[in-house]
């Protein structure tokens, strides 16, 4: 098998949050009032895509770290000027006029037909389509050619296009902030990846992947590190470098969650930074736990309205507990414990269309 670290990734989420792309959302969405953009999918799915590639230990590249959207031009620019082994691009699709829900769904992996590398993409987009239509509530459709997408034939590596559901399908549209499915989308694709570079892939809960980490450490672990530390809403440069910044972020992160607020990234931290076990501990109302942001993403996907995913439970989180409590047969607390949990963090559930 081949060396990981002899490889560099490049990943791309399509379109932006602020401002939204127009255009680039569900239909209005019943009972939470609005739209799901396209980018609350795509980013965070590119997000856990780069983390398990630095677990598995490529290199990467963050195509557009922005949360705005920024041009296909731009960003052919970026690609091409550091030269990645490949690029995979992480889209949602849509069909129809985009104001109504329809039945069309599956997943897709496109492949561009004007690319020098056509043939080494299609071969990409094969083994990362066989390794996506294997997670539970994807619905395997095809691999699939595309012509005029820059990203795709402008750029000079293997490149790929992943949309693993339609955001004009009602069940996938929900599917689209359920943190789990993104997960399994997203380790789906780099074990894709892993395939088509004959390289080991290593489970995302092999401690022996993740080293104690302080401030002075430097390498791709801490840029593992500072994407979850961003996943979680901390406002810190992705750089690889263990700075104030981050240590900063690491000991709120650890007082939030129980720990010792000491910096240090170790066999305690390590479990709750990835993300772990969520549903392991009770939650209510003042927590502040990375199970928090867990929670309120389950919520919204479920369609219970959560104004912010800001990892702290708050009234109007309190308040989407009681309503799901009340309508799934468990006592009305507002309080997640575990037989909430058990009905909270299954997948492809959640209200109904109206």
């Amino acid at each position: 098998m081949a060396s990981a670290s002899l490889y560099l990734i490049a990943a791309n989420d399509e379109h932006g949050q602020n401002p939204p792309t127009v255009g680039k959302r569900t239909p209005i969405l019943p009972y939470i009032d609005r739209s799901f953009y396209e980018n609350e999918y795509n980013r965070i799915a590119k997000y856990d895509f780069l983390t398990g590639l630095l677990r598995c230990g490529y290199n990467v590249y963050d195509v557009k770290p922005e949360i705005n959207d920024v041009s296909v031009s731009t960003r052919v620019v970026r690609i091409n000027r550091i030269n990645p082994t490949l690029l995979v691009t992480f889209g949602y699709n849509a069909i129809g006029n985009g104001a109504t829900f329809n039945n069309t769904k599956g997943n897709f992996v496109f492949y561009g037909t004007r690319s020098r590398y056509v043939t080494s993409s299609k071969r990409l987009s094969q083994y990362i389509f066989d390794q996506t239509s294997l997670v539970p509530y994807v619905t395997g459709r095809s691999i699939a050619e595309l012509t005029g997408v820059g990203v795709l034939e402008s750029v000079n590596c293997p490149s790929v296009l992943s949309e693993a559901g339609f955001m004009t399908n009602f069940t996938e549209a929900k599917l689209m902030l359920d943190p789990d499915f993104v997960s399994n989308v997203s380790e789906a694709t780099v074990r894709g990846v892993c395939q088509y570079l004959d390289v080991n892939y290593i489970d995302i809960d092999n401690s022996s992947a993740y080293p104690t980490l302080r401030r002075g450490s430097r390498g791709n672990k801490v840029l593992l590190l500072q994407y979850r530390l961003r996943y979680y809403g901390f406002d810190i440069d992705a750089d690889g470098v263990y700075g104030a910044k981050t240590e900063g972020a690491v000991r709120t992160f650890q007082s939030y969650n129980s720990l010792v607020p000491d910096g240090i990234v170790g066999s305690l931290t390590w479990p709750k930074v990835l993300g772990l076990n969520p549903t392991s501990s009770t939650i209510r109302r003042g927590s502040r736990a990375y199970s928090v942001v867990y929670a309120q993403r389950k919520l919204l996907s479920k369609l219970y309205p959560i104004n912010s995913l800001d990892g702290i439970f708050g009234a109007e989180t309190e308040s989407a507990v009681r309503q799901f409590q009340s309508e799934n047969d468990l006592s009305v607390d507002g309080i997640i414990g575990p037989r909430t949990w058990s009905k909270l963090s299954r997948i492809n559930e959640g209200r109904p269309l109206v």
